[in-house]
């Protein structure tokens, strides 16, 4: 399947870019035991070009959150639209497609490939987007957007040559090289140390205003969080205004 060049609108508003309407998530458990309720009526809806940061103690189901809105999880119950779109109709060939194309993703692990380049990892995503346009100007984006994260002597090294705030640096980059509507970044900074992880923040919120890019993070660092242009807390199942 082709990548769209712009996924296809509904009836949403068009300043909102995802919206999650009554969203629950239940994990079975083993035999004899209660189900596990991680998320329970979450609704939320985020603009286009938003940064927005979600925070709550640890096992609050902030990653479980995450991964719905990135369309890798489905809920137990309740609507995820997407520009529009209720994930819930589309299969997974399309969901596929959606994530490559509109979606990106950092992580704390990096998930580098280990025997590939900066420049070859920055490329990966590319490979399944079939929109030839498209992949004949990754090179060129590429290019532009490692100098601006500052890595335009780092192309040919392997993770293993670089620091760990390079590695987050080069995930990044890969995470934006199809051009999405949407950065997740799930405790982005958590393997850092104070100085890079500063430094990545800034940078997140620098190319959230310049590639006009939606930006949620999840993390625990509350100086990350307060960069962010609103801060929702993950409590009990629940999302609500941090106070």
């Amino acid at each position: 399947m082709a990548c769209p060049a712009s996924f296809r609108t509904g009836d949403m508003p068009s300043d909102v870019l995802l919206r999650l309407n009554d969203v629950a998530q239940r994990f079975d458990a083993d035999a004899g035991a209660a189900a596990v309720t991680v998320l329970q009526g979450v609704s939320l809806e985020i603009s286009h070009g938003e940064s927005l940061a979600i925070i709550g103690p640890s096992g609050s189901g902030k990653s479980t959150l995450l991964n719905i809105m990135g369309a890798l999880d489905h809920p137990t119950s309740g609507q995820v639209h997407f520009a529009g779109q209720d994930l819930s109709r589309l299969d997974e060939k399309q969901l596929a497609t959606l994530r490559n194309r509109h979606i990106g993703f950092v992580f704390q692990a990096h998930y580098l490939l280990p025997q590939c380049t900066v420049w070859e990892n920055v490329l990966v995503p590319t490979l399944a987007c079939t929109d030839e346009s498209l992949r004949r100007s990754a090179p060129g984006r590429a290019e532009r957007l490692l100098k601006r994260v500052g890595l335009e002597r780092r192309f040919s090294h392997r993770p293993g040559q670089l620091s760990g705030g390079e590695r987050q640096r080069t995930a990044v980059v890969r995470a934006l090289i199809n051009q999405p509507q949407l950065l997740l970044a799930d405790e982005p900074t958590g393997a850092l140390d104070r100085a890079s992880a500063g430094q990545l923040a800034q940078l997140l919120l620098e190319l959230n205003r310049e590639e006009k890019v939606t930006l949620v993070v999840v993390t625990h660092a509350l100086d990350l969080a307060r960069r962010m242009g609103r801060v929702l807390e993950l409590t009990d199942g629940k999302l609500a205004p941090a106070a």
